[in-house]
Protein backbone atom coordinates (compact mmCIF):
# COMPACT_ATOMS: atom_id res chain seq x y z
CA UNK A 1 0.00 0.00 0.00
CA UNK A 2 2.48 2.49 0.91
CA UNK A 3 4.76 1.55 -2.37
CA UNK A 4 1.65 2.22 -4.31
CA UNK A 5 1.28 5.61 -2.63
CA UNK A 6 4.62 6.38 -3.23
CA UNK A 7 4.69 6.21 -6.90
CA UNK A 8 0.77 8.11 -7.02
CA UNK A 9 2.13 10.72 -5.43
CA UNK A 10 4.60 12.59 -7.86
CA UNK A 11 2.02 12.08 -10.57
CA UNK A 12 -0.54 13.57 -8.08
CA UNK A 13 1.83 16.55 -7.53
CA UNK A 14 2.00 16.78 -11.89
CA UNK A 15 -1.33 16.80 -12.05
CA UNK A 16 -1.81 19.90 -9.45
CA UNK A 17 0.90 21.55 -10.88
CA UNK A 18 -0.86 21.67 -14.64
CA UNK A 19 -3.60 22.51 -12.80
CA UNK A 20 -2.32 25.80 -11.09
CA UNK A 21 -1.23 26.38 -14.55
CA UNK A 22 -4.31 26.29 -16.50
CA UNK A 23 -6.02 28.25 -13.63
CA UNK A 24 -3.36 30.81 -14.00
CA UNK A 25 -3.26 30.93 -17.88
CA UNK A 26 -7.15 31.30 -17.57
CA UNK A 27 -7.12 33.72 -14.34
CA UNK A 28 -4.58 36.35 -16.66
CA UNK A 29 -6.92 35.74 -19.99
CA UNK A 30 -9.80 36.68 -18.09
CA UNK A 31 -8.32 39.77 -15.79
CA UNK A 32 -6.89 41.28 -19.44
CA UNK A 33 -8.80 43.32 -21.61
CA UNK A 34 -9.98 41.54 -24.68
CA UNK A 35 -10.82 42.36 -28.19
CA UNK A 36 -12.35 39.79 -30.96
CA UNK A 37 -12.30 40.95 -34.16
CA UNK A 38 -14.73 39.60 -36.93
CA UNK A 39 -12.47 37.11 -38.44
CA UNK A 40 -12.27 35.30 -35.03
CA UNK A 41 -8.54 36.85 -34.00
CA UNK A 42 -8.56 37.33 -30.51
CA UNK A 43 -6.27 39.72 -28.66
CA UNK A 44 -5.36 40.07 -25.08
CA UNK A 45 -3.94 42.77 -23.37
CA UNK A 46 -4.72 46.21 -22.02
CA UNK A 47 -6.89 49.03 -23.67
CA UNK A 48 -5.08 52.27 -24.43
CA UNK A 49 -6.90 54.05 -26.90
CA UNK A 50 -10.02 54.43 -29.26
CA UNK A 51 -9.62 57.39 -31.64
CA UNK A 52 -11.19 58.16 -34.88
CA UNK A 53 -11.74 54.49 -36.46
CA UNK A 54 -8.86 53.21 -34.95
CA UNK A 55 -8.35 50.95 -31.42
CA UNK A 56 -4.61 50.65 -29.98
CA UNK A 57 -4.21 47.80 -27.48
CA UNK A 58 -1.06 46.89 -25.83
CA UNK A 59 -0.40 43.48 -25.62
CA UNK A 60 2.51 41.51 -23.71
CA UNK A 61 3.89 39.43 -26.53
CA UNK A 62 3.58 41.72 -29.66
CA UNK A 63 3.59 45.17 -27.84
CA UNK A 64 1.43 47.90 -29.08
CA UNK A 65 -1.12 46.36 -32.36
CA UNK A 66 -3.59 48.66 -33.72
CA UNK A 67 -6.65 47.89 -35.92
CA UNK A 68 -9.02 48.96 -37.69
CA UNK A 69 -12.64 49.89 -35.49
CA UNK A 70 -14.59 48.71 -38.06
CA UNK A 71 -13.37 45.21 -37.34
CA UNK A 72 -14.19 44.84 -34.08
CA UNK A 73 -16.73 41.98 -32.96
CA UNK A 74 -16.62 42.46 -29.25
CA UNK A 75 -14.63 44.37 -26.70
CA UNK A 76 -14.30 43.76 -23.00
CA UNK A 77 -12.61 46.04 -20.50
CA UNK A 78 -11.88 44.77 -16.47
CA UNK A 79 -10.43 47.77 -15.70
CA UNK A 80 -12.07 51.18 -15.82
CA UNK A 81 -11.99 53.25 -19.01
CA UNK A 82 -13.04 56.79 -20.20
CA UNK A 83 -15.73 56.09 -22.47
CA UNK A 84 -17.01 58.81 -24.99
CA UNK A 85 -20.14 58.68 -26.69
CA UNK A 86 -21.54 59.65 -30.19
CA UNK A 87 -23.87 62.00 -28.43
CA UNK A 88 -21.25 64.12 -26.57
CA UNK A 89 -21.81 62.20 -23.24
CA UNK A 90 -18.91 60.70 -21.28
CA UNK A 91 -18.98 57.58 -18.68
CA UNK A 92 -16.18 55.88 -16.92
CA UNK A 93 -16.62 52.46 -16.70
CA UNK A 94 -15.94 48.70 -17.60
CA UNK A 95 -17.03 47.35 -20.92
CA UNK A 96 -18.40 43.74 -21.83
CA UNK A 97 -19.91 42.73 -24.71
CA UNK A 98 -23.65 41.25 -24.63
CA UNK A 99 -25.76 39.86 -28.03
CA UNK A 100 -23.71 41.83 -30.28
CA UNK A 101 -24.09 45.69 -27.90
CA UNK A 102 -21.68 46.98 -25.37
CA UNK A 103 -22.17 47.07 -21.85
CA UNK A 104 -20.44 50.04 -19.94
CA UNK A 105 -20.84 49.36 -16.34
CA UNK A 106 -20.27 52.66 -14.11
CA UNK A 107 -20.30 53.21 -10.07
CA UNK A 108 -24.11 54.51 -10.33
CA UNK A 109 -25.22 53.27 -13.42
CA UNK A 110 -25.28 50.99 -16.69
CA UNK A 111 -25.47 51.97 -20.61
CA UNK A 112 -26.05 49.33 -23.24
CA UNK A 113 -24.68 50.96 -26.27
CA UNK A 114 -24.00 49.82 -30.53
CA UNK A 115 -20.41 49.43 -31.33
CA UNK A 116 -21.16 52.38 -33.62
CA UNK A 117 -22.42 54.46 -30.66
CA UNK A 118 -18.73 55.04 -29.24
CA UNK A 119 -16.89 57.28 -30.40
CA UNK A 120 -13.55 57.65 -28.35
CA UNK A 121 -12.13 55.39 -25.51
CA UNK A 122 -9.13 56.00 -23.05
CA UNK A 123 -7.12 54.57 -20.48
CA UNK A 124 -6.52 56.76 -17.26
CA UNK A 125 -3.05 57.44 -18.63
CA UNK A 126 -4.55 58.75 -21.98
CA UNK A 127 -7.48 60.41 -20.41
CA UNK A 128 -4.75 62.37 -18.57
CA UNK A 129 -2.89 63.33 -21.25
CA UNK A 130 -6.21 64.31 -23.29
CA UNK A 131 -7.58 66.73 -20.45
CA UNK A 132 -3.77 68.26 -20.47
CA UNK A 133 -4.05 68.96 -24.21
CA UNK A 134 -7.80 70.43 -23.59
CA UNK A 135 -6.69 73.19 -20.85
CA UNK A 136 -3.13 73.23 -21.02
CA UNK A 137 -1.02 75.68 -19.26
CA UNK A 138 1.81 77.98 -21.18
CA UNK A 139 4.60 75.87 -19.43
CA UNK A 140 3.04 72.71 -20.68
CA UNK A 141 3.40 70.47 -23.74
CA UNK A 142 6.76 71.49 -24.47
CA UNK A 143 9.60 69.34 -26.34
CA UNK A 144 12.54 69.62 -27.80
CA UNK A 145 16.61 69.46 -27.39
CA UNK A 146 19.63 71.15 -27.01
CA UNK A 147 23.39 69.94 -28.27
CA UNK A 148 26.78 71.25 -27.71
CA UNK A 149 29.88 70.73 -30.41
CA UNK A 150 33.37 70.74 -30.06
CA UNK A 151 36.43 70.27 -31.98
CA UNK A 152 39.95 70.45 -32.62
CA UNK A 153 43.68 70.02 -33.40
CA UNK A 154 46.87 70.68 -32.04
CA UNK A 155 50.45 69.84 -33.33
CA UNK A 156 51.52 72.05 -36.77
CA UNK A 157 48.20 73.84 -36.66
CA UNK A 158 45.81 74.76 -33.66
CA UNK A 159 42.11 74.74 -34.59
CA UNK A 160 39.07 75.08 -32.63
CA UNK A 161 35.49 75.13 -33.18
CA UNK A 162 32.42 75.05 -30.93
CA UNK A 163 28.76 74.65 -31.60
CA UNK A 164 25.33 74.73 -30.38
CA UNK A 165 21.98 74.64 -31.16
CA UNK A 166 18.60 74.66 -28.83
CA UNK A 167 15.07 73.86 -30.24
CA UNK A 168 11.92 73.75 -28.78
CA UNK A 169 8.45 73.44 -29.40
CA UNK A 170 4.48 73.77 -27.76
CA UNK A 171 2.17 71.66 -30.03
CA UNK A 172 -1.79 71.86 -28.54
CA UNK A 173 -4.88 71.34 -30.68
CA UNK A 174 -5.33 75.19 -31.78
CA UNK A 175 -1.56 76.60 -32.37
CA UNK A 176 1.98 75.67 -32.55
CA UNK A 177 4.95 77.68 -30.63
CA UNK A 178 8.66 77.01 -31.62
CA UNK A 179 11.86 78.57 -30.60
CA UNK A 180 14.85 77.62 -32.34
CA UNK A 181 18.78 78.74 -32.03
CA UNK A 182 22.14 78.02 -33.80
CA UNK A 183 25.81 79.08 -33.39
CA UNK A 184 29.39 78.21 -34.74
CA UNK A 185 32.35 79.82 -33.87
CA UNK A 186 35.66 78.73 -34.76
CA UNK A 187 39.62 79.87 -34.75
CA UNK A 188 42.92 78.91 -36.15
CA UNK A 189 46.36 79.32 -34.78
CA UNK A 190 49.08 79.04 -37.45
CA UNK A 191 52.67 80.24 -37.72
CA UNK A 192 52.16 82.17 -34.25
CA UNK A 193 48.88 84.27 -36.08
CA UNK A 194 45.52 83.35 -34.48
CA UNK A 195 42.10 84.47 -36.39
CA UNK A 196 38.78 83.51 -36.90
CA UNK A 197 37.82 81.55 -38.99
CA UNK A 198 33.39 81.28 -38.70
CA UNK A 199 31.57 83.19 -36.46
CA UNK A 200 27.46 83.19 -37.02
CA UNK A 201 24.61 83.33 -34.83
CA UNK A 202 21.08 82.30 -36.34
CA UNK A 203 17.47 82.24 -34.16
CA UNK A 204 14.13 82.81 -34.21
CA UNK A 205 10.16 82.09 -32.73
CA UNK A 206 7.48 81.48 -34.96
CA UNK A 207 4.01 80.99 -33.93
CA UNK A 208 0.94 79.31 -36.36
CA UNK A 209 -2.39 79.07 -35.21
CA UNK A 210 -5.22 76.68 -36.73
CA UNK A 211 -8.06 78.18 -38.87
CA UNK A 212 -9.54 74.99 -39.92
CA UNK A 213 -8.56 71.50 -39.71
CA UNK A 214 -6.19 72.31 -43.59
CA UNK A 215 -5.44 76.14 -42.73
CA UNK A 216 -3.62 77.71 -40.51
CA UNK A 217 -2.46 81.60 -39.66
CA UNK A 218 1.76 81.65 -39.70
CA UNK A 219 3.60 84.07 -38.05
CA UNK A 220 7.54 84.35 -37.28
CA UNK A 221 10.52 86.65 -36.29
CA UNK A 222 14.00 85.87 -36.89
CA UNK A 223 17.30 86.81 -36.06
CA UNK A 224 20.65 86.66 -37.67
CA UNK A 225 24.32 87.80 -37.09
CA UNK A 226 27.20 86.65 -39.78
CA UNK A 227 30.73 88.21 -38.94
CA UNK A 228 32.05 86.85 -42.61
CA UNK A 229 29.10 88.05 -44.42
CA UNK A 230 29.53 91.65 -42.71
CA UNK A 231 26.26 90.87 -41.35
CA UNK A 232 25.72 92.84 -38.54
CA UNK A 233 21.87 92.23 -37.53
CA UNK A 234 19.23 90.98 -39.78
CA UNK A 235 16.03 90.99 -38.18
CA UNK A 236 12.78 89.42 -39.92
CA UNK A 237 8.85 90.23 -38.91
CA UNK A 238 6.49 88.29 -41.30
CA UNK A 239 2.49 86.67 -41.40
CA UNK A 240 1.22 84.60 -43.89
CA UNK A 241 -1.04 81.90 -44.58
CA UNK A 242 0.01 77.75 -44.07
CA UNK A 243 -1.64 74.66 -45.40
CA UNK A 244 -1.18 71.38 -44.35
CA UNK A 245 -0.78 69.44 -47.40
CA UNK A 246 0.37 66.08 -46.20
CA UNK A 247 -0.60 65.68 -42.13
CA UNK A 248 0.05 62.02 -41.29
CA UNK A 249 1.76 59.61 -37.91
CA UNK A 250 4.37 59.64 -40.41
CA UNK A 251 4.58 62.34 -42.77
CA UNK A 252 3.35 66.27 -42.47
CA UNK A 253 4.00 68.69 -45.32
CA UNK A 254 3.31 72.11 -44.67
CA UNK A 255 3.43 74.84 -47.37
CA UNK A 256 3.58 78.60 -46.50
CA UNK A 257 3.46 82.45 -48.08
CA UNK A 258 2.92 85.90 -47.15
CA UNK A 259 4.99 89.09 -46.40
CA UNK A 260 7.24 90.25 -44.15
CA UNK A 261 9.47 93.48 -43.44
CA UNK A 262 13.81 92.75 -43.48
CA UNK A 263 16.23 94.80 -41.62
CA UNK A 264 19.81 94.38 -42.81
CA UNK A 265 22.14 95.94 -41.00
CA UNK A 266 25.94 95.42 -42.66
CA UNK A 267 29.46 96.60 -41.29
CA UNK A 268 30.69 97.60 -44.44
CA UNK A 269 27.96 100.13 -43.08
CA UNK A 270 25.11 99.72 -44.73
CA UNK A 271 21.25 99.15 -43.51
CA UNK A 272 18.07 98.34 -46.20
CA UNK A 273 14.62 98.05 -44.93
CA UNK A 274 12.58 96.26 -47.40
CA UNK A 275 9.20 94.37 -47.64
CA UNK A 276 9.67 91.42 -49.21
CA UNK A 277 6.81 88.11 -50.23
CA UNK A 278 7.54 84.71 -49.10
CA UNK A 279 6.90 81.28 -49.88
CA UNK A 280 7.95 77.94 -49.42
CA UNK A 281 7.81 74.73 -46.84
CA UNK A 282 8.20 72.52 -44.08
CA UNK A 283 8.55 68.67 -44.01
CA UNK A 284 8.68 66.24 -41.44
CA UNK A 285 8.95 62.40 -41.20
CA UNK A 286 9.52 60.02 -39.47
CA UNK A 287 11.67 57.30 -40.55
CA UNK A 288 11.47 54.79 -38.07
CA UNK A 289 10.58 54.90 -34.10
CA UNK A 290 14.07 56.30 -33.42
CA UNK A 291 14.54 58.32 -36.24
CA UNK A 292 13.36 61.80 -37.55
CA UNK A 293 13.96 63.51 -40.47
CA UNK A 294 13.02 67.15 -41.64
CA UNK A 295 13.60 69.67 -43.87
CA UNK A 296 12.73 73.97 -44.69
CA UNK A 297 12.60 76.04 -47.74
CA UNK A 298 11.94 79.60 -47.77
CA UNK A 299 12.14 82.13 -50.60
CA UNK A 300 11.97 85.70 -50.16
CA UNK A 301 11.69 88.07 -52.75
CA UNK A 302 12.17 91.48 -51.91
CA UNK A 303 9.64 93.73 -52.95
CA UNK A 304 11.49 96.99 -52.28
CA UNK A 305 14.59 96.19 -54.64
CA UNK A 306 13.40 94.11 -57.83
CA UNK A 307 15.27 91.58 -58.07
CA UNK A 308 16.79 90.75 -55.31
CA UNK A 309 15.97 88.06 -53.07
CA UNK A 310 17.56 85.06 -50.47
CA UNK A 311 16.79 81.89 -49.92
CA UNK A 312 17.16 80.15 -46.43
CA UNK A 313 17.31 76.37 -46.55
CA UNK A 314 17.75 73.71 -43.29
CA UNK A 315 17.66 69.85 -43.48
CA UNK A 316 18.83 67.69 -40.85
CA UNK A 317 17.97 64.44 -38.78
CA UNK A 318 17.73 63.09 -35.01
CA UNK A 319 18.45 59.61 -34.01
CA UNK A 320 17.07 58.67 -30.25
CA UNK A 321 19.74 57.00 -28.59
CA UNK A 322 18.33 57.03 -25.00
CA UNK A 323 15.36 58.20 -23.37
CA UNK A 324 16.78 61.25 -22.71
CA UNK A 325 19.87 61.11 -25.94
CA UNK A 326 19.77 61.96 -29.01
CA UNK A 327 22.35 61.86 -31.97
CA UNK A 328 21.89 64.86 -34.60
CA UNK A 329 22.87 66.41 -37.75
CA UNK A 330 21.79 69.61 -39.18
CA UNK A 331 22.94 71.65 -42.46
CA UNK A 332 21.77 75.20 -42.97
CA UNK A 333 22.28 77.13 -46.04
CA UNK A 334 21.36 80.94 -46.10
CA UNK A 335 21.61 82.27 -49.69
CA UNK A 336 21.81 85.97 -50.51
CA UNK A 337 22.22 87.49 -54.70
CA UNK A 338 23.45 90.76 -53.72
CA UNK A 339 25.70 90.00 -50.51
CA UNK A 340 28.14 92.76 -49.10
CA UNK A 341 30.78 93.42 -51.41
CA UNK A 342 33.76 91.35 -51.64
CA UNK A 343 31.72 88.61 -49.97
CA UNK A 344 30.03 85.55 -51.54
CA UNK A 345 26.38 84.70 -51.65
CA UNK A 346 26.66 81.48 -49.67
CA UNK A 347 26.76 80.48 -46.42
CA UNK A 348 26.80 77.30 -44.68
CA UNK A 349 26.32 76.11 -41.02
CA UNK A 350 26.32 72.46 -40.33
CA UNK A 351 26.81 70.98 -36.94
CA UNK A 352 26.60 66.79 -35.67
CA UNK A 353 26.58 65.35 -32.30
CA UNK A 354 24.89 64.21 -29.47
CA UNK A 355 22.12 66.63 -27.71
CA UNK A 356 19.69 66.48 -24.59
CA UNK A 357 15.62 66.08 -25.37
CA UNK A 358 13.12 67.15 -23.01
CA UNK A 359 9.30 66.85 -22.63
CA UNK A 360 6.43 67.74 -20.71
Amino acid sequence: MKKCMGKSLPLFKGRLFVLVLTFAAVAMDTWADQVVLKNGDRVTGSILKKEAKSLTIKTDGFGVITTSWDQVESITAETPVTVVLQDGRTVQGTLATTGGRIDVTAKDAKFIVALSDIAAIRNADEQKSYERLQKPGWGDLWSGGAGVGFAGTAGNARTLTFTTNFNASRLTNTDKTSVYFNAIKASAFVNGKNSDTAQALRGGLAYDHNLTSRLFLDTFNDYEYDKFQNLDLRFVVGAGLGFHAVKTKRNQLDLLGGVDFNHSSFSTPLIQDSAEAFWGDGYNYKLSAATTFFQSFRMFNDLSHTGDYRMNSDIGASTKISKWLNWNLSISDRYLNHPAPGRKTNDFLYTTGLGFTFAQ
